[in-house]
């Protein structure tokens, strides 16, 4: 092979690399399709990054209720934080909306509140993405340690999280 064919295959192999994100790149938009256990971070309608969650225990349907197992289903934003907690860093989902809590006042019930993007339970982050074998979560969506550092950098306070069937 001549070196200018060589040059052209190595070059022409680049394009199928996966995309990377540039430094300090942030997503406008988190969306989280249900059916699918997957996440996207987007910026501009573009994706940036795809990972698989794992859902609350009961994953079909919207949250109801405070401890009904559900992961919400609307329009959210990331209202928050948690650099500490029971999870390797947690964003903060500003469910329930006014929708969720008439809906929860009408059935005569607390609609719950502590929903989150998060990472593994501390001390569990060797599980990795064994995890998404199952829906285990009270009805926060879930990814490995390592994504959620990555979450965590790319999505900032106020992004919008939509939450899909």
């Amino acid at each position: 092979m001549t070196r200018r064919v060589a040059i052209q295959c190595w070059f022409s192999g680049l394009l199928a690399l996966p995309f990377r994100l540039r430094a300090g790149e942030q997503a406008d938009r988190v969306l989280i399709n249900k059916a699918r256990r997957e996440m996207l971070l987007l910026k501009s309608g573009k994706v940036l990054k795809t990972y698989r969650v794992a859902l609350g225990q009961q994953p079909v349907g919207p949250k109801v209720q405070e401890g009904d197992m559900r992961t919400p289903e609307g329009l959210y934003r990331i209202d928050g934080r948690y650099a500490k907690s029971q999870f390797h860093r947690a964003l903060h989902i500003s469910y329930p909306s006014a929708a969720d809590r008439a809906r929860a006042q009408r059935l005569g019930v607390k609609p719950g509140s502590a929903i989150l993007i998060h990472g593994l339970p501390n001390g569990q982050g060797s599980v990795g993405k064994d995890h998404v074998k199952s829906d285990w979560t009270w009805g926060c969506i879930a990814v490995t340690d390592e994504e959620i550092e990555e979450i965590w950098r790319m999505v900032p306070d106020g992004a919008v999280v939509e939450i899909r069937p």
